[in-house]
């Protein structure tokens, strides 16, 4: 079935330069201008809107070409699919061969989702929520936590990711990580994508965080985030895959830890000087491509994709440790109010980041791998419900599933429209919203957040994913 006045909308989309095309759900774009960039797909249920904004930023990205040699050979972009505010459209994929694009990735370099489990019942949980919820909003919200580490174990946490940073604590651990299980940590490491280490280099770094010896006081790590950044208290509802389910150690009834955090200022630090970089090396006298988007080519500049790369991934390697401490910090006060809780890891993946597949690279912007039988989280709002999926491998979509639902009003659009709107019509009747900030949780209520359950119910039927488990929400703490 096709949307509603379709020829209405590719009429109004070619004359903004747009070659537009829809069939089965899947809409394919092109600029009008840019005949032999690729076509990108773009999957969408059919009673979502269709943003000429972000059809634009994904067609833009789609015919990056580096003059010297390197081009998109693929592109695509997964249902959870709007604007962004750096010229790329969040949810876009592409396929990238001689070239690589810093701002397809941006500054929020590994933004990703961790999920663990416990086997601790709503009514336990709700017994003495109030007691951990004051412990957990002095780590996340008045600096209490202490994640004191030395310099060398900073320099291995950036160079090597998690086995980097737990060998350096093996040896000397500081902070509150010295309650912590190491051993537990090095063994869920495994449930991390790439067993959460990346090729980095901690001298790409910044400055202050790297100093030769003495302590690091890092005021960045084990902390949220602003925007759709998030830890969610949750419950396993409903388990649909149970063989899958059980070998991830997952139950119903069972209470549900999820973060959504990133590499904070490490990857704005790291993003905005490679954006730069690319484009200061850009050929002088040749004109700057209309989209503002430039690539790094491996023929003109091969040494620059290699450390751009090693950048990005020594960002990674912070944002895996990022969300490893939030939840280890949620993990520590779980034992403290609740006692025995083990709440083990069920997986840990990245979104925005570039890595070796293809042809080349695949670089993801607010979309998550989903390889066959790898799991995949995808989270709802924070009245809504998310969900454990699996990956089936899709080659038609980059091997990509979205990683959320998707905004459909912006924060400020949201905020104008707050002060106006009842706590129902902005869906936050019931929901229960941790912060400081009365803003955050209008910005980031329900209503601006496309219905989930659509999100999902597309990409199963794309062959993308398959549904694990679903998870309701139970409390959401938002910085």
């Amino acid at each position: 079935m096709q949307p509603k006045n379709l020829k209405r909308l590719l009429r109004a989309l070619e004359r903004q330069g747009l070659d537009v095309t829809y069939d089965n759900r899947t809409y394919s774009v092109r600029l009008v201008n840019s005949p032999d960039a690729p076509v990108a797909e773009v999957l969408l249920p059919k009673d979502f809107p269709v943003e000429a904004k972000a059809l634009k930023q994904l067609a833009n990205l789609a015919s990056v070409r580096h003059p010297s040699g390197g081009c998109v050979c693929r592109a695509c972009a997964t249902p959870d699919f709007h604007p962004g505010d750096a010229g790329v459209a969040i949810g876009s994929v592409v396929e990238t061969v001689g070239q690589v694009i810093p701002g397809a990735v941006g500054s929020d370099i590994n933004c990703g989702m961790r999920l663990h489990v416990a086997d601790l019942t709503i009514e336990e949980f709700l017994a003495k929520r109030d007691q951990f919820v004051e412990r957990m909003k002095g780590d996340y919200f008045f600096g209490t936590r202490d994640v004191t580490m030395t310099a060398q174990a900073m320099q291995a946490l950036f160079q090597y990711g998690v086995p980097g940073w737990l060998d350096a604590m093996l040896d000397k651990p500081t902070g509150s990580v010295v309650k912590s299980d190491l051993q537990q940590l090095a063994q869920e490491s495994e449930r991390m994508f790439l067993g959460g280490s990346m090729n980095g280099d901690w001298k790409l770094a910044p400055e202050e965080l790297v100093p030769d010896a003495g302590l690091v006081r890092d005021g960045g790590l084990a902390t949220i985030g602003g925007g759709n950044h998030f830890v969610e208290v949750q419950r396993v509802d409903k388990v649909e895959n149970r063989p899958l389910a059980h070998a991830w150690g997952v139950r119903e009834g069972q209470l549900a830890f999820m973060i959504h955090s990133g590499s904070r200022n490490v990857g704005k630090y790291i993003g905005g000087m490679w954006r730069d970089k690319a484009k200061a090396t850009w050929q002088k006298g040749l004109k700057y491509p209309d989209s503002q988007i430039f690539p790094l080519s491996t023929h003109s500049h091969p040494e620059l994709v290699a450390s751009y790369l090693q950048a990005e991934a020594t960002a990674a390697n912070y944002g895996f440790v990022n969300r490893l401490l939030l939840a280890e910090l949620l993990r520590l006060r779980l034992r403290e109010v609740y006692k025995d809780v083990e709440a083990p890891l069920v997986y840990d993946l990245p979104h925005n980041i570039t890595l070796p597949e293809g042809q080349g690279w695949v670089t993801r912007k607010g979309a998550c791998p989903a390889h066959a039988g790898q799991p995949v989280i995808i989270p709802g709002s924070m009245g809504a419900y998310s969900y454990l999926m699996v990956g089936r491998g899709n080659p038609a979509f980059c091997n990509s599933a979205s990683h959320g639902a998707g905004r459909i009003h912006s924060r400020f659009d949201l905020n104008r429209r707050g002060a106006s709107q009842s706590e129902a019509e902005l869906g936050l009747t019931g929901v229960d919203c941790i912060t400081l900030r009365q803003e955050r949780r209008i910005e980031e209520a329900p209503a601006a957040y496309k219905p989930i359950q659509s999100v999902i119910d597309v990409q199963v039927k794309a062959e993308m994913v398959d549904v694990v488990a679903r998870l309701s929400p139970v409390l959401t703490f938002k910085a």
